[in-house]
Formats: structure tokens, sequence, C-alpha cells
């Protein structure tokens, strides 16, 4: 679903396991004259950390008209020298992937400024699985790329708990990105616990047993390691969004579960678990679509001083905010649409109200539309069928 342009220079960036290699050597493995250069080689690390420069003198012959980084975090001084290729207006595209932007902001890496399209690759969508997607096992196990291997259950659960293992040895742990690995790990039991909650930053450094500033960075780490994401409050003043607490939703709801221990709770529907592994994913869903569509909508929640809440708010550029409560049974009733109804009559400029949910018939409740959550995704959009 996510379209490169593949006559340009390019930024990557996803997490580890979305995907990224294997896209990369999709799109460019059949062209001729590429330099491929992987970072996580340990031959190819050590030979261009100690002179960066040895691209430019490779790239001197004439013999390459692509070059592929791949995972260029691990040395960001790199970047300084595509940079100088690139302003040498060779005609050469460089295809750059990395799973962190942290350690490149952290070194002052030069991030091209313009000059290489940047692009997120994301766990699979449910309309990229396409006829192969099921619900239930994306709830339980998420959209990695690799779970397409696995038919078992058990096999999954391995995967996935030996996936948050890798992220702690090879993001956190080698990168030294923390000073203490035990409050981290203690911390993303926590986070995950907290998924799509407003984060109460005190509480969680009590429980932790480290300061606030300290767990703020700690959901730094994880969106700057693209392990998560930030949803912000709803509010037209910027300065007055910064004042009020975000969301936080870890990438995949099976990285979720894996961090949070919770393979052992089964996933029934009408549960408490299930309905938030529902929202979860199609919030995902949204996070997902608009990078892949580039619609460039901005997301947000609300909630009121009276505890009313709306689950998304998409302001989209041109057109009506639309207000979205997600639900994750199968029949929507009249009781369902009725705070909707009164905030998008109350709202201060033009807006629809949309119940998401697993109900296949699509209503009109109060002046609220309720729809199937694939349809709505797929009409917000404008996906081809």
């Amino acid at each position: 679903m996510l379209n490169l342009n593949t006559s340009h220079s390019l930024l990557l960036f996803g997490a580890r396991g979305t995907g990224k290699s294997s896209l990369i050597g999709e799109l460019f493995s059949t062209c001729e004259n590429v330099l491929w250069i992987d970072l996580l080689d340990d031959e190819h690390h050590d030979e261009f950390r100690r002179q960066p420069s040895k691209l430019s003198e490779r790239l001197a012959t004439g013999a390459y008209r692509v070059v592929v980084i791949d995972e260029v975090q691990k040395n960001p001084k790199l970047l300084d020298v595509v940079h100088l290729e690139i302003e040498k207006k060779k005609n050469i595209q460089f295809i750059l992937s990395g799973s962190s932007a942290r350690k490149l902001k952290r070194g002052s890496a030069n991030l091209l400024a313009g000059r290489a399209f940047t692009f997120h690759l994301f766990p699979l969508t449910s309309f990229e699985l396409g006829s192969t997607f099921d619900l239930q096992r994306a709830l339980e196990f998420g959209t990695l790329p690799k779970l397409l291997e696995y038919s078992v259950d058990l096999d999954c659960t391995r995967f996935l708990k030996a996936y948050v293992k890798t992220y702690l040895k090879e993001e956190i742990i080698a990168e030294q990105i923390v000073r203490k690995v035990e409050p981290f790990q203690d911390f993303l039991e926590i986070c995950a616990q907290m998924n799509g909650k407003i984060i109460n930053f005190s509480k969680i450094a009590a429980e932790v047993g480290v300061d606030e500033k300290t767990v703020k960075t700690y959901f730094d780490i994880l969106a700057d390691t693209l392990i998560g994401f930030y949803l912000p409050p709803f509010h037209r003043s910027i300065r007055k969004r910064q004042r009020i607490a975000p969301k936080f939703y870890l990438l995949d709801t099976g990285v979720k579960r894996a961090l949070g221990g919770g393979f052992g709770i089964p996933l029934t529907q009408k549960t408490f678990e299930y309905g938030n592994a529902f929202e979860h994913f199609v919030i995902l869903e949204f996070i997902r679509l608009n990078s892949y569509t580039e619609m460039d909508y901005k997301l947000s929640y609300l909630r009121t001083k009276d505890d009313k809440e709306i689950d998304l708010i998409l302001e989209r550029p041109g057109g009506p905010d639309i207000l979205i409560e997600i639900k994750s049974y199968s029949s929507v009733e009249t009781s369902d649409a009725k705070d909707l109804s009164i905030f998008v009559d109350a709202w201060d400029r033009p807006a629809e109200a949309m119940i998401l949910s697993q109900d296949n018939r699509l209503l009109n409740i109060l002046g609220v539309t309720c729809l199937p959550w694939r349809e709505a995704l797929r009409q917000i959009f404008k996906l081809q069928n």
C-alpha cells in the first residue's frame, strides 16, 4: 500500500520487523549497478564507521546508479556523505532505511533537508492482507509480516516475545539509549497495560521508581524508535494542546500483548480486553492509512471536564472534521449515538459524526453515521474496493 517514489532518493523509516529490507529488495534487487550497504552486517558497519568517506571513494568510480544503505541510524555520519553526493548532482539515487530516528537526532544527523523523500512503513494493514485478513488473529497477534509464516498460535507467541527481547537488546541496550535497563523494562510492561489511555506521568513514575522527566523520556524513546505513537488531545489552540497529556499507542496489537504479558488473557468478544484491543487496532489502521495515503489529517482525541470522550477526531484540510467513536460489538443502538450527536451539534465548525463497529448495517442514528469499520476506513481514505 505504501507508494514509494522509485526515481528519487528516499528515507524509509519503520520499526524492526515491518519489512523495510524486503520491500527495498523487491523494488531494487533487479536494478543494475546497485551498491548495497547493510549496517547490521559487522563488516559493512566497521568499514564505514571508521571512514564514512569511503562511500564517496566507491561512488567516484561511476559504477553505481543506486545506493541502498540499510539501518542508516547505525552510522549517522554517512548521511553527511550522502548529502554531499546529492549536492554534486550525480545521477545516483539513494535508498536509506532506518528503525530509529533517535540516534539520528541525538547525533545531530543530517536528515537531508528535503533532498530525499521520507516515508514510514508499518505492520500490515487489513487492506494489505486482503482476503487473508482475520480480525481475531490481528487482535491477538498483530500484523507484523513475519507472522504470515506461522500458522500455530504458540509460534506466533514465541515470535512476539522474541521480538520484544530483540528490541531491548538491539535498539535499547546496544545503542546505550538508557543508562539503567531494569526501570525501562518495568516501564514497558506498564506502558503496555496503559496503552490507549491518557498518560499519567506521575503515576507511572511512582510505579517504575523514577522521576516524571525520565518517564517522559521513556515515552519519547518508544516514539523515536517507532515502537509507538502519541495521540494528542484535541484543542484549536496549539498552546492549550501542549498542556493536556496525550494518549500513547504501541505500534501493533501483538507487540502490546507481548510487552504487557497479555497472552494468558483470552480475547473474547464482549469483554473489556477485547474492546480495548479492537479500538487499538482501528486507531492503528487510521495512523497507517493516514501516512500511506498522505491525506495529512490531524488525528487527536477529546475528553471533556465531565469525562465525556471522543475516541478519535480527524481534522481534514478543506473538509469538515470527523468525530469518531469505535465500538467493538456487532449491533449499534440508539444510546451509542447520543453523546456523539450532542458533540457534533455543539461543534464550532462543520463536522460529521461516525460510529465504527462490527455491525454490518449502514445506519443513521440521531444524525450519526454508523458504518462497518473497514467500510468507514475505505470511504475516509478514498480506497479502491
